[in-house]
């Protein structure tokens, strides 16, 4: 039998590019309650990549587990970039990963904290530098859990293209945001696909 999550997301082609690179990743997920980390862990040759993941559903298992500091929690809430930059960053440096994502958002049925239903922050930390993207995904629960699953591995392809990376010379370390433009003033790249993620 097909594993479905494989069949509803090309992690085949992360899992690839992370091998021939040497290196690995660790995931820190609340809406997706592990389905990314499940999804790379359905690859053939996923154990050479995958260090580990932390679910971190409820709030408070953001700041014990992942690390998110109770100043970003209580000033930006579960649902922001800045908690999904501290989230990539805390799955790094917990599973000892090159590196890490974190996912957080609103999956529905109702808005929270005057987000949106569909509204997900992806951080992606690397060796050198965070960046994080806010997604807009269409659908119900599931379409949008596995939506950001698909944006999230399209997004660490793209940044071990180097798509995402600072300019030749400079390194930010990780708690420097980034976005594909440069230095983001709030941290945020609105992702002009608005959920039509390519993969």
């Amino acid at each position: 039998m097909t594993d479905p999550l494989v069949a509803a997301v090309p992690a085949t082609e992360l899992v690839r590019r992370l091998v021939a690179a040497g290196q690995t990743v660790a995931t820190a997920e609340s809406l997706t309650a592990g389905l990314l980390s499940a999804t790379i862990a359905g690859i053939p040759g996923a154990s050479a990549v995958l260090r580990g993941g932390l679910i971190v559903y409820a709030t408070d298992l953001k700041q014990q587990l992942a690390g998110v500091s109770g100043a970003t929690l209580a000033a930006d809430g579960p649902v922001a970039a800045t908690t999904a930059e501290q989230l990539a960053v805390g799955a790094a440096t917990v599973c000892g990963a090159d590196w890490g994502i974190g996912l957080t958002g609103v999956a529905g049925p109702q808005s929270q904290d005057g987000h949106p239903v569909g509204t997900v922050f992806l951080g992606v930390a690397g060796p050198d530098a965070v960046h994080v993207v806010r997604l807009t995904l269409p659908g119900d629960r599931w379409s949008i859990r596995i939506g950001a699953v698909r944006a999230a591995v399209a997004e660490l392809i793209r940044a071990l293209d180097g798509e995402n990376s600072v300019a030749p010379g400079t390194k930010r370390p990780r708690g420097s945001v980034i976005c594909e433009n440069g230095i983001s003033a709030n941290g945020i790249t609105d992702d002009a696909r608005s959920g039509q993620v390519e993969t």
